[in-house]
């Protein structure tokens, strides 16, 4: 229990012995004392009146005047209208630190399942998918450190039009072209003919529309169009060859995606593919259909009506017998029940989708299924870059390759500007960038909270002065320089006698002391943008200590050790934040 919770309780115990009357916990406010004035801990006093039936500033000095007596943490009070702030005794503060109190976390039984990623098949991963990547990475991260069995699971979109799109356009157009013959990784290379295709298909619309066709006739009677939707039904029936073309353009595909994962640092408990999938929620409609859940056509397709719910009727098998995005999603979430039995399952997914995870909870509900009413869609927002939106068909997306490599190749320049790794081995070196690079990237995405659009500018990500992971890196690798040199020297101590605190150390130490209460929020929140502000909010607090306090030239032993105490306590937490959301740290910079 942390001193917020602690004196929240001691409220709710004194109100009847000072007012007589009884008050519920989650009415009793306190928060961090603002800046602007002397104190640790307010209590927010108004809400509080109609039970004390007193004035503010009165009824803010009965409760201050109790809690300086009967805790032995609380040095004095002062009350700022209808505020009640607590100063809290320097022990407190340096107890805290010397008696290395534990951020234990209580093992929680709801299970957690986290599916992000989820590419298609027929193009390499983007910008777009980074953020998502890095934001089910953190999510994950997160409900772990705060006692929650986590598993993440990755749905590869495998299958479908868009991907005998690729498979149409490179069977036409290919001339056998491999990642061998071209130097080209396997995502890319189909990529290429996921563009490929859609050059094709525009002329191909363009010359129908010459010929008298309106617009809307053109895009459905494009014949390249049609040849793909032949070749999904082929796929669906079996048809050898184009399921032996299938397997050998995916094999591709997954083996530049293990690339992309790896340098981004992610992974997952769980695979999954939705050519598995997909006949299991088929057979989850036909079930739906004998109970009256879905309904069919007069053309043969299955429809489910949720007017009643606000939405409106909705397609989950077409007229040919062959499924859609939902379909594959049904079944994909009972195989992920029976491997899991999850509490919540939360799909990381872009806003784009909302209506579609609406629809698939409530068909689930529907259902019957056990897991349905856990189901969670983590909206985000979209990245934008400088130059305007990405379009995947038209080619003009930010390869997630391209990126990571443009990332380090900033923070080479940079540091080698700095001048400040010399002796450096060209390993450490190259270490060194991809950890500075990859930091700034994956702060830039996670300091925005994710329901809101993002411009990623790759320039200001990698600035060493402003509000950047690469600013947050150099403050842990300050503190380990510190430590190194006091090493040289003599050992740490946690013998600290009675001890007055600097302004600047308190301050270090009250930031320090608010971790597992912003993990826990970030959590409830599932917000990673506070684990990654906090880690900045502590860096910006230990340079202000560092360059107020001495720490290797304090002239009192005990000031020094007290200090290289604090030095460690920040180093380790800000190792600790990064790698609850995927940021490495550097030991040197």
């Amino acid at each position: 229990m942390n001193i917020f919770e602690t004196i929240q309780q001691q409220v709710q115990q004194a109100f009847p012995i000072l007012f007589g009357n009884e008050i519920e916990l989650n009415k009793i406010t306190i928060n961090e004392t603002l800046k602007e004035f002397e104190g640790d801990v307010t209590l927010v006093v108004f809400p509080l009146l109609k039970l004390t039936q007193k004035k503010p500033e009165e009824t803010a000095t009965i409760i201050g005047e109790y809690l300086v007596k009967t805790n032995n943490n609380i040095a004095s009070f002062n009350v700022i209208k209808g505020f009640l702030n607590l100063v809290l005794k320097d022990d407190f503060w340096v107890d805290f630190i010397t008696k290395n109190q534990s951020n234990a976390i209580t093992s929680k039984s709801a299970t957690i399942l986290i599916e992000y990623s989820s590419p298609n098949t027929n193009k390499p991963i983007h910008l777009g998918h980074v953020r998502n990547n890095v934001l089910g990475y953190a999510l994950a991260g997160i409900f772990k450190a705060n006692g929650y069995p986590t598993f993440k699971a990755n749905l590869i979109n495998d299958r479908g039009i868009h991907i005998c799109k690729s498979m149409l356009a490179w069977q036409k157009f290919g001339n056998g072209e491999t990642p061998e013959s071209s130097n080209m990784k396997g995502d890319k290379l189909v990529g290429k003919y996921y563009v490929e295709f859609d050059k094709h298909y525009k002329a191909e619309i363009e010359a129908l529309i010459q010929t008298g066709k309106t617009k809307e006739e053109a895009e459905k009677q494009a014949p390249i169009l049609l040849e793909a939707h032949a070749m999904l039904l082929k796929w669906e029936n079996g048809n050898a060859e184009i399921v032996e073309l299938w397997r050998k353009m995916n094999a591709w595909v997954y083996a530049g995606f293990d690339i992309t994962y790896k340098n981004l640092g992610v992974d997952f408990d769980k695979y999954y593919y939705e050519s598995n999938t997909y006949l299991l929620g088929k057979d989850m409609v036909e079930d739906g259909l004998k109970k009256g859940v879905f309904y069919k056509k007069e053309n043969g397709s299955v429809w489910i009506d949720l007017s009643s719910d606000g939405l409106d009727e909705k397609l989950v098998l077409r007229a040919d017998g062959t499924s859609v995005y939902i379909t594959q999603d049904i079944g994909t979430a009972d195989l992920k029940y029976n491997d899991f039995h999850m509490s919540r399952s939360i799909y990381v997914v872009g806003n784009e989708q909302d209506y579609h995870f609406k629809v698939l909870k409530l068909i689930l509900q529907k259902l019957g299924r056990p897991y349905a009413d856990g189901i969670q869609h983590y909206s985000y927002g979209m990245v934008d870059l400088p130059s305007g939106r990405m379009k995947s068909r038209e080619g003009t997306v930010v390869d997630a390759d391209d990126l990571m490599d443009d990332m380090i190749a900033a923070a080479k320049e940079q540091t080698e500007a700095l001048g400040k790794i010399e002796d450096f081995n060209e390993e450490e070196k190259q270490a060194l960038f991809k950890t500075i690079g990859l930091g700034a990237l994956k702060f830039f995405l996670l300091r925005v909270d994710p329901k809101k659009r993002i411009l990623f500018d790759p320039k200001e990500s990698i600035d060493l002065h402003g509000y950047t992971g690469p600013f947050v890196q150099y403050t842990y690798a300050r503190t380990r320089s510190i430590w190194r040199k006091y090493q040289e020297t003599q050992q740490a101590t946690n013998a600290i006698a009675t001890y007055t605190l600097h302004p600047a150390e308190k301050e270090l130490i009250k930031v320090l002391y608010n971790y597992p209460i912003v993990l826990a929020e970030s959590c409830k929140e599932m917000n990673p943008a506070k684990v990654v502000d906090y880690a900045y909010e502590l860096a910006k607090t230990f340079n202000k200590f560092y360059n107020e306090c001495s720490i290797l030239a304090a002239e009192k032993t005990e000031e020094k050790a007290f200090r290289m105490q604090l030095n460690q306590r920040t180093g380790n937490t800000i190792k600790t934040c990064f790698a609850i959301v995927g940021i490495e740290v550097p030991e040197r910079m």
